[in-house]
């Protein structure tokens, strides 16, 4: 009995079925065993949601109660889905070719006279095409890797390749690598189509089997062709081949290496047993380099589909030594015993001599290493002490920042203190309005990524535009854009592809990327992450860094510094290291307080070979100890009074009527020349004008008194007086009389030799060097530390260091460099050298500090461990290596591997998606938007759009994005507006 069921009310309990004959009544009625229930049918996703418009996919539709009712018909739109199989939880069917094209089509499920409820979509891609085959052969046997390239490949579930020959058809499996590539084997030849013939076969058909495209079946562009099978001979009569250990095997045959064109060859393998040998393959041999192996072994060779034996090889082990040789060797290995213990005898009386000589010389290197090593220990703990104190300044007044805009300032445009951007553009005249409008029309251009990348790739091509503007045109730009980050950093990585790609096109080594700042990416780069590092800088790099500038800065002013030369007694610095024994003594100062002269004197620790501009800058450092460089007063304008009871007061200064004079050198005066002894009362006024502050010939005659008063009364000063604006440094040119202070220069060598004799060896003196290093250690590796950590201090690893590292592996991927020693470089290159470096020698571009030559040169020591600690290349020391390598030689190779480390972390970190990246830029531009003025570094761009206007203009015609811009006309436009304004 077959019968359709009439709709059911909703919420049906299951029951057993009834049936009755005639009437229902208990003899009349019959009841199944089974239970039939009443269920919903209902869609829950399905795989895969997309597929080729020509149809053919697999597709599989998961559900809930899909086993129910008795027919089923899956629709694609308007198109049925062939039914393969169904279960209660799933429905398999084949999509059919789509009517309408590729786009996404409804999907509906429909149960005997039911609809299951879900709403979803299958999307019909464009069918797949192909584009390139590489290489366009194999062998007779096939199985060789074909590269195949198009789009819209891995849509397709299976995919395969087919070849037709002779009215037979073999089909080989493919593999989807990505949306544009598939690796196909290449399918054999049928066995009585391949067997003796040694021809080259032109197949009829060469094709793909792509679900149901069927444009592909057979591939028009290709004219595939079958090489024959390599054929190797046997390798001996026998079978077996005899083989003395280490002689390479000699595999003959032919066809070995198939005449085709391209860069494609067969891939061998040989393997002798179970081991792999080393292969050269020339047109009619093989040449293996066999592993070391001893016994008989059968040799396997494998070439796309094909296995061949040519028979088994037999190496021999190396025969052994017969008894008389055995006897001989050991007779003369018994009389050259003999003759060594005889040689060793009269060595060691000769040697005996020398053990006391040797035993005082390592005596004395013991108490110099012991002498250095405790000179070290005693600095630090005294340097410690200081820092410690400076901490505690530090936790009360805060680390000198400069605040975005005046840091900035100095990375964009070092030396330039009043730049344009940081104030409002002035028009001379009545165009203030119109060149307003022209350069707000600019903008909208520099704004515009077809108009900017052509402007400056055109720029960089003029000889005439240097290197310095490509410099000042970068900070310009990124000035310009401070308030568009996103954009700026768009632009930038296309500067830099630009970059990686010329730099690979001419041939220089991979490494030489981004070492020197030549284009104008490079600097934007260097811009790039001072903008973005300095919240880092300020939260976790920065204070490691203050600490080393001031351990530098108090361990040099421990000793005395010649103001001249600036070399100093402690030193990182060979070039800046005093070579002489230096005599001095540390005084104590009372210093009056500026502020109230009643309040307690400040003690202020000094060098009794100071010259006084030395103590008067040291004596500002202890009063403004907690106040910025920017606000104290200047060294200049004040004068160091030696008050002698209240009304005594003696103005010190470097240069006097008192000032020593010895044939032609003119030596500064210090405080051991006035005499000044321990806890003298000192105060720093105001500078004022001075019978002293006149030439030493006007007025004074040498016999005056060294402490007469009036020479040194205080009376008014002229602001234009020599020794307030020319500097006391060089030479009198009228005299010629030469100015020192601790040393005479190292180009005079009028010293008498009594003078020479007196002092060491000046090398003896390098080992000063090694106390300072010592000393300054942990500062040292306390900011290499912060600097070489993804989680410095708590911070989290800044986004853009994250971004930018990822960013250069996706050009190296992409260029197909997977040197890791070059990838090393290129992030060293982009971040460690060219910005950390610039910050270590420079940190008066992110404190508000003064810098002297002496810290500039140690800094510049710490600058060139820190390169050195980032080169993947090994340095080579010797006995002529520079003093800066040798000082740091152990600890390098410990800070490489704290690079590796951090870079390694790096890129195990998760990558940052586009998305956040342009909300963190979209931040920091928000925050600083206002920093600069954007008209103003439009109206610097527009001197170099002034000055190149052919140039660009040409380049904007010829440019076919900027041709349906206009972008040209739009330009001239300004151009116009601006000459008519000017």
């Amino acid at each position: 009995i077959v019968c359709e069921m009439a709709p059911a009310p909703q919420r049906s309990p299951p029951g057993p079925v009834q049936l009755c004959v005639g009437e229902c009544r208990p003899e009349l009625r019959a009841l199944s065993s089974q239970i039939y229930s009443f269920v919903t049918p209902s869609m829950l996703a399905l795989t895969p949601a997309r597929g080729p418009e020509s149809g053919g996919t697999k597709v599989t539709i998961v559900g809930e109660n899909l086993g129910a009712g008795s027919s089923v018909i899956v629709r694609f739109g308007n198109q049925t889905c062939e039914l393969y199989r169904r279960t209660t939880s799933e429905i398999v069917c084949f999509s059919a070719p789509s009517l309408t094209g590729a786009g996404s089509a409804p999907v509906t499920l429909r149960v005997d006279r039911g609809r299951a409820p879900g709403s979803l979509a299958f999307e019909y891609i464009e069918d797949p095409t192909v584009q390139r085959i590489e290489p366009q052969w194999s062998i007779t046997s096939g199985h060789t890797t074909l590269m195949v390239t198009g789009t819209n490949l891995d849509v397709v579930q299976e995919p395969r390749v087919r070849v037709k020959y002779g009215g037979h058809e073999s089909v080989n499996v493919c593999k989807v690598l990505n949306t544009t590539t598939i690796s196909c084997f290449a399918p054999s030849l049928k066995a009585e189509f391949s067997q003796g013939q040694e021809t080259v076969k032109h197949v009829d058909e060469f094709g793909f089997v792509f679900n149901n495209v069927q444009a592909l079946l057979t591939y028009n562009s290709t004219s595939f062709i079958y090489y024959p099978n390599p054929h190797l001979e046997p390798l001996s009569l026998s079978g077996v081949l005899e083989q003395k250990p280490g002689t390479p095997i000699i595999l003959k045959g032919r066809n070995l290496v198939p005449s085709a064109s391209g860069g494609a060859r067969l891939n061998y393998t040989v393997y002798i047993g179970d081991y792999p040998c080393s292969l050269t393959v020339s047109d009619t041999q093989l040449l293996c380099e066999p592993p070391n192996l001893t016994g008989q072994h059968k040799i396997l060779v494998q070439v796309g589909g094909l296995h061949i034996s040519p028979g088994a090889v037999h190496i021999r082990s190396d025969s052994l030594l017969t008894l008389p040789a055995i006897l001989s060797i050991a007779a003369g290995g018994g009389l050259l015993l003999i003759i060594v213990f005889l040689v060793l005898l009269a060595y060691r009386r000769k040697s005996h001599e020398n053990d006391l000589t040797l035993k005082r010389l390592q005596m004395q290197m013991d108490n110099l290493e012991s002498r250095v090593a405790l000179e070290c220990k005693e600095a630090f703990a005294e340097l410690q002490t200081d820092i410690n104190e400076l901490t505690s300044d530090l936790d009360r007044a805060g680390i000198p920042f400069l605040d975005y805009r005046m840091y900035t300032m100095r990375v964009l445009f070092p030396g330039i203190d009043d730049h344009p951007v940081l104030r409002e553009l002035e028009v001379p005249g009545s165009g203030q309005a119109g060149v307003e409008k022209a350069l707000k029309q600019l903008a909208q251009l520099v704004n515009n990524k077809v108009f900017l990348l052509a402007f400056i790739r055109t720029l960089e091509l003029q000889r005439s535009f240097s290197m310095r503007d490509r410099g000042y045109l970068a900070s310009l730009v990124m000035t310009a854009l401070q308030g568009r980050l996103e954009y700026a950093t768009d632009i930038l990585k296309h500067l830099l592809s630009d970059l990686i790609q010329r730099n690979l096109d001419s041939k220089n080594h991979p490494k030489l990327l981004l070492r020197r700042t030549e284009s104008v990416a490079e600097k934007m780069l260097t811009n790039w992450f001072a903008f973005l590092l300095h919240k880092f800088l300020k939260e976790c790099a920065g204070e490691p860094l203050f600490m080393l500038f001031c351990a530098i800065k108090q361990q040099m002013e421990k000793g005395p510094i010649d103001c001249i030369t600036g070399e100093a007694r402690y030193s990182l610095s060979e070039d800046k290291l005093i070579r002489q024994q230096i005599e001095y003594k540390t005084l104590t100062l009372s210093c009056v307080n500026p502020e109230s002269e009643n309040s307690p004197e400040i003690p202020v620790k000094v060098l009794n070979c100071d010259s006084l501009t030395q103590v008067k800058e040291k004596i500002l450092d202890a009063i403004y100890k907690n106040m910025p460089y920017s606000q104290r007063p200047l060294v200049g304008d004040m004068d160091l009074e030696w008050r002698q009871g209240r009304t005594a007061r003696v103005v010190l200064q470097d240069e006097d009527i008192t000032t020593k004079i010895e044939s032609d050198w003119k030596r500064l005066n210090t405080l051991m020349h006035y005499q000044v002894s321990e806890r003298c009362v000192v105060a720093l006024v105001p500078k004022q004008m001075s019978s002293y502050n006149l030439p030493i010939s006007a007025s004074f005659p040498r016999s005056i008194s060294k402490y007469g008063v009036d020479p040194f009364r205080s009376t008014p000063t002229s602001p234009d007086s020599p020794h307030s604006r020319v500097p006391m440094l060089t030479p009198d040119m009228e005299s010629g009389v030469k100015v020192w202070h601790l040393v005479k220069n190292h180009d005079h060598g009028d010293q008498k030799e009594g003078e020479r004799g007196s002092k060491m060896v000046s090398e003896i003196y390098l080992t000063r060097l090694l106390a300072t290093k010592g000393t300054l250690q942990k500062f040292v590796d306390d900011l290499f530390e912060s600097l070489f950590s993804t989680t410095c201090r708590g911070t989290a690893l800044p986004l853009a260091i994250k971004y930018m590292f990822d960013f250069l592996d996706e050009q190296a991927d992409k260029h197909g460099i997977h040197d890791v020693d070059v990838r090393h470089t290129w992030k060293s290159n982009c971040l460690p050298l060219r910005f950390w470096v610039n910050v270590i020698k420079n940190p008066q571009f992110v404190f508000d500090i003064h810098k002297s030559s002496i810290t500039d040169a140690c800094l510049s020591v710490v600058a060139q461990t820190f390169m050195d600690s980032c080169s993947t290349s090994e340095h080579r020391l010797g006995k002529d290596s520079p003093s800066t390598k040798l000082l740091y030689a152990k600890d390098i190779p410990h800070y490489k591997n704290w690079v590796e480390r951090y870079y390694a972390d790096i890129s195990r970190l998760p990558a940052i998606s586009d998305q956040d990246m342009n909300a963190y830029l979209a931040e920091q531009a928000r925050l600083h938007s206002q920093e600069f003025n954007v008209l103003s570094a439009l109206h610097e761009i527009y001197a170099y759009i002034s000055k190149y206007s052919q140039e660009i203009t040409e380049a904007l015609e010829q440019d076919e994005q900027a041709q349906k811009q206009k972008l040209a006309y739009k330009l001239e436009q300004i151009i116009i507006a601006m000459s008519s304004e000017s």
